[in-house]
């Protein structure tokens, strides 16, 4: 890796630390050479701290670590991406991040779908489809994603892209409901498949 420490007048590139697992960023520290060199040598993650003038490897004190996955420079050979596993919170007032960020697994789309089933279980309206499915109870839920299950194979066995991906939608949309009738989340899922690798 050829990290052009020489473009900084200290010699202390930036190092963006990422969560290697749920992608997000966790703190921003600076590495210098030696900083770098410990870090792939012990396989935890240590900057060179400004304020305290010398290496400082995160959670020396707290036990709050960062174990090394992977380190990347950019382009332009003067900044670092430091993928890592956070052994506790990262931020030193104790959140998850130095942002203040809840440090948890994101699914974008369906993350913000599964958060939108939630409201409406939670917070039922007559205009709502999903409300009105937690109302018919898990008999009801089930079925219906049997129903999508059953419609998802029916179009998997023709050759209209267009059906086949709507059923599959309205599949997954029925069984991110089942999963929270039953007190789960697509996280769940995730955990499970993980397990299996």
């Amino acid at each position: 890796m050829n990290i052009d420490f020489s473009k900084y007048p200290d010699g202390l590139v930036p190092a963006i630390v990422q969560d290697a697992q749920t992608k997000t960023v966790l703190m921003l520290g600076y590495m210098n050479a030696e900083a770098v060199a410990k870090t792939e040598a012990t396989q935890q993650v240590t900057f060179y701290s400004r304020s305290k003038n010398r290496l400082w490897t995160k959670g020396e004190e707290s036990g709050n670590v960062l174990e090394l996955v992977s380190l990347a420079v950019d382009c332009d050979m003067d900044a670092l991406l430091v993928k890592a596993t956070p052994k506790g919170p990262t931020c030193h007032t104790g959140s998850d991040t130095c942002w203040n960020e809840k440090n948890s697994p994101s699914y974008g789309f369906l993350s913000g779908l599964e958060d939108t089933i939630a409201d409406r279980k939670n917070n039922p309206t007559d205009k709502s489809y999903v409300a009105s499915l937690f109302a018919k109870g898990i008999n009801k839920i089930a079925q219906k994603v049997g129903e999508e299950a059953v419609e998802t194979v029916i179009e998997a066995k023709d050759n209209d892209k267009g059906l086949f991906l709507n059923e599959s939608a309205d599949l997954l949309f029925h069984l991110l409901i089942l999963l929270q009738a039953k007190g789960y989340a697509l996280q769940d899922v995730v955990d499970v498949l993980e397990s299996r690798e």
